[in-house]
């Protein structure tokens, strides 16, 4: 337990981390070498429009980052009909949960101290449990991440393409470009800045393939109205048409949320709190 705490403290300061080196190398790095001849240069250049597009994607993920750690689970069971109020929430603490003591697929998460309902997991990157307040702003947060990485690594590329004067056509270019590096590193031949983008590189390329892994497995258990607690536990959810299963995370106005960072705008939830 007091690794999975310290976890959930590392896990988010690295994260910000990763994110303002990638903020500094794009603007400071990425971008500025885009530029041929400033004086020239059009309105809507390719380096002005790279540059609004990884704004745009780093607004959002950094946005919907936000709206998941503020859209936080009910502490201990306040304002979730749990049926016994604190003594369910004492049952939990002390271990003795009961079956029917709580709607399903209700959980009380030791990490947070707090009860989530419709529980999916525990997320130590945001240090806090994902569930129906803030499952969108997650999906969100995981397919904005995915695409500023991408557009980071394709920077990243272009810019090593043009300092090393190499070429990535070839798809084994990338994948023996780390082994070559290293030796020219330590031979004196490359750059430590050069020799940082490049770790970078590999960097960008697992988190963002790891977020969009997770967002398709996510979207999946959404449309069969499942969640990955459920379906760790064995759950038996009612079968509902998937268009209802989405409406309830995303709600009705999901296109406002898809382009700006919201909380769960139209949802089901949302309504049953407002009531």
């Amino acid at each position: 337990m007091l690794v999975l705490r310290l976890l959930n403290v590392v896990a988010p300061a690295y994260f910000l981390c990763i994110s303002l080196v990638t903020f500094v190398l794009q603007i400071f790095l990425f971008i500025p070498s885009m530029f041929r001849d400033p004086s020239t240069t059009p309105l809507f250049s390719p380096a002005l429009l790279h540059g609004a597009l990884f704004l745009f994607l780093s607004a959002n993920a950094l946005g919907n980052y936000v709206l998941v750690i503020q859209s936080s689970p009910e502490d201990l069971g306040k304002g979730l009909n749990l049926g016994k109020g604190a003594e369910v929430v004492a049952d939990w603490l002390d271990g003795n949960r009961s079956p029917g003591s709580a709607l399903p697929s209700t959980h009380f998460c030791r990490l947070c101290a707090r009860v989530t309902q419709r529980h999916d997991h525990h997320c130590f990157f945001t240090g806090n449990c994902i569930g129906s307040r803030n499952m969108r702003n997650f999906i969100m947060f995981c397919l904005y991440t995915s695409l500023a990485c991408l557009d980071s690594l394709v920077a990243g590329m272009a810019y090593i393409s043009a300092a090393l004067s190499m070429s990535f056509e070839n798809p084994l270019a990338f994948l023996t470009l780390l082994p070559h590096s290293i030796s020219q590193f330590f031979s004196g031949a490359l750059l430590s800045s050069e020799m940082f983008v490049i770790l970078m590189l590999y960097l960008w390329f697992g988190i963002g393939l790891a977020c969009a892994g997770f967002c398709c497995h996510q979207m999946l258990l959404i449309l069969r109205g499942q969640t990955r607690y459920q379906v760790r536990k064995g759950m038996v959810v009612r079968a509902r048409p998937w268009r209802e299963n989405l409406q309830e995370v995303f709600g009705k106005r999901w296109l406002l949320g898809l382009l700006i960072p919201v909380l769960n705008v139209g949802s089901d939830y949302r309504r049953q709190k407002e009531k």
